[in-house]
């Protein structure tokens, strides 16, 4: 029978979900703040770690770190248990390297499949350590995901500040810096020949911007601005290159990223091409509530000529169609802000 862990400070839930976990027929070993749940994981040496992360003495992340310098119990599969779902936080959970991160409230089903994948992988994980450790050796250091990328980034990077509407760099100026956004929303727009802006991109947290070429001298295609107050770290493009050149793994994941732009900037050129005016208004709405809040049903702060600039369709043009969403109890509108009331509805549009 394996032991499973069971870290949470809140008797309730972690009663409840101790007795499920029993049922599905684990041995559970509790603990109610992460300081007595990492004394007992040193002790007892459990075969998986469940653990809340907002908790008393000592929270989820410390329990984390210290399992992580323990060579008794670094290898533990550990699970974050947490209604904290901004994405730093399971980004920050899996930095240090937790294993899986279940959001609150969640299903005896997703738990209990999420434990048992879990063992089974550190299983498997323990006989590759053990049939070649010195494989395991030779790839210290090496990055291989696009989350090793970021937190290079993080680590190597410089650090820019600028304001709402601030430009972060202008079409045709040299492309020096790759961009990794810490903060804020940022907009890339093109002009054209009558001078009217097209936005080509948006850009949320933890995601990369401003690539145009790894081998040559080419300009930004461009421009990028701040939506709101953001904050980048920038690595040069000559350093990154360096990069891609001697860790082949993360080459083939930036590859994956840029494919998936040229598939969202087709997706966008068709829906601009071929979709109705209530379609493209609708997507655009949907689109930035995406980009701009973690949940779509918060308040959009957005200008109507960004939205038309997405949307490829007149200003006053989309505000007649957002007035038709009010009056159909899609959206509501304050001033600037919009509302997402209906998010099926939205989606729906033809």
């Amino acid at each position: 029978m394996k032991t499973v862990l069971l870290i949470e400070d809140d008797t309730t839930l972690r009663e409840n979900t101790a007795e499920l976990l029993e049922l599905s027929g684990y041995n559970v070993l509790t603990a109610a703040n992460g300081q007595i749940g990492l004394n007992m994981a040193k002790n007892y040496k459990p075969d998986l770690i469940v653990c809340d992360i907002m908790m008393p003495i000592l929270d989820g992340y410390g329990v984390l770190n210290g399992l992580s310098t323990d060579k008794g119990t670094k290898f533990i599969p550990f699970i974050f248990l947490s209604a904290k779902t901004e994405r730093q936080d399971i980004r920050k959970g899996m930095d240090l390297g937790a294993d899986d991160y279940i959001s609150k409230p969640f299903t005896e089903d997703e738990i209990v499949s999420a434990i048992e994948s879990r063992i089974a992988k550190a299983a498997l994980l323990k006989e590759e350590r053990e049939s070649d450790k010195n494989a395991i050796e030779s790839n210290e250091g090496e990055l291989r995901t696009l989350n090793d990328l970021k937190n290079f980034f993080d680590d190597n990077g410089t650090i820019f500040n600028y304001t709402k509407n601030n430009i972060i760099y202008e079409e045709g100026q040299n492309s020096n810096f790759i961009y990794l956004i810490l903060k804020g929303v940022v907009k890339c727009y093109k002009f054209d020949e009558n001078g009217k802006e097209l936005t080509t991109a948006l850009y949320k947290e933890d995601e990369l911007f401003g690539y145009t070429s790894f081998t040559q001298n080419i300009p930004y295609r461009e421009t990028a601005t701040a939506m709101n107050a953001v904050e980048l770290v920038g690595v040069l493009k000559t350093e990154l290159s360096e990069i891609l050149d001697n860790n082949h793994k993360v080459t083939l994941a930036f590859i994956q990223l840029l494919t998936e732009d040229l598939t969202g900037v087709k997706d966008q050129l068709l829906q601009m091409a071929y979709s109705s005016v209530r379609r493209k208004t609708a997507s655009t709405i949907l689109r930035f509530a995406e980009k701009i809040n973690s949940k779509p049903e918060d308040l959009i702060k957005i200008s109507r000529s960004d939205l038309a600039s997405v949307a490829g369709i007149a200003t006053e043009t989309l505000i007649r169609t957002m007035s038709d969403f009010k009056k159909q109890g899609l959206i509501e509108i304050e001033g600037r802000n919009i509302k997402v009331i209906d998010l099926k509805g939205l989606q729906d549009i033809n």
